[in-house]
Order: structure tokens, then C-alpha cells, then sequence
């Protein structure tokens, strides 16, 4: 029962993570592109690589921190489905250019992000 209820907080710490970074960012830039869902994403995965990395290895991590981390925090951060319904929006828009700057970004952007905490996840924390 206690990963159910370490599941449901730390989604909700991740929404409204998601919720103030995506609106921080998006007020900042303006709205001619959906730049607050993109930096979500990056630093969403950039996470979940450096994280994965580090608690994937043997030692002291339990299932607990990871149910917490990975899936509750940021699972609720990540907003890959509001990238579908964005890109949507650009294409239905007639903008058909960010629509496709938008599409490489998110992914190039994501597994590269991804790439890059894992490396640097690996460095700062050496292997048992």
C-alpha cells in the first residue's frame, strides 16, 4: 500500500512541477510556440536518465524511492501527451513549420537529454 501512496504524492508533486516550470517558461518566451511543454519534456527526461542510472545500480536504493521518483515525480512531470495535442494545435494552425521544428526538438531533444543524464549520472556517481 505504501507505493500506492508514494505513487499518488509524488504524481502530484510532479504536476505542479510541471505546472509552474511549463507556465514559467511558456510566459517567458510568449505563445507563438509551445516552448513551456518542450522544457518540461527535456528536463523531464534529462531526469529520468540521471535518475535511472543512479538507482538502477545495487546499493542502497528500495523499490520505494524509485516508485517515488520514476513513476510518481516524473511521471507527473512529463508531458508528452500535451505535445500531441500542441503539435496538433501548430499543424491545424496551418504552421506546419514549428509543427515539424516542435516534433524534431521534443524527441531529438529528449533522447539526447535522456543520453546526457545518464553520462553524467555515471561520471558523478561511480559504480560500486
Amino acid at each position: 500500500m505504501i507505493k500506492y501512496v508514494l505513487l499518488f504524492v509524488g504524481s502530484g508533486l510532479g504536476g505542479v512541477l510541471r505546472f509552474w516550470l511549463g507556465g514559467a517558461a511558456q510566459a517567458w518566451w510568449g505563445r507563438s510556440f509551445p516552448v513551456g511543454t518542450l522544457a518540461v519534456n527535456l528536463s523531464g527526461c534529462l531526469a529520468i536518465g540521471a535518475l535511472s542510472a543512479v538507482l538502477s545500480r545495487p546499493g542502497p536504493f528500495r523499490d520505494e524511492y524509485r516508485i517515488f521518483l520514476l513513476a510518481g515525480v516524473l511521471g507527473g512531470y512529463t508531458t508528452f501527451s500535451a505535445f500531441g495535442r500542441e503539435t496538433l494545435a501548430l499543424v491545424q494552425s496551418g504552421h506546419w513549420g514549428r509543427a515539424g521544428l516542435y516534433i524534431v526538438l521534443s524527441n531529438a531533444g529528449a533522447l539526447g537529454a535522456a543520453w546526457l543524464g545518464s553520462l553524467a549520472a555515471g561520471r558523478a556517481t561511480p559504480a560500486p
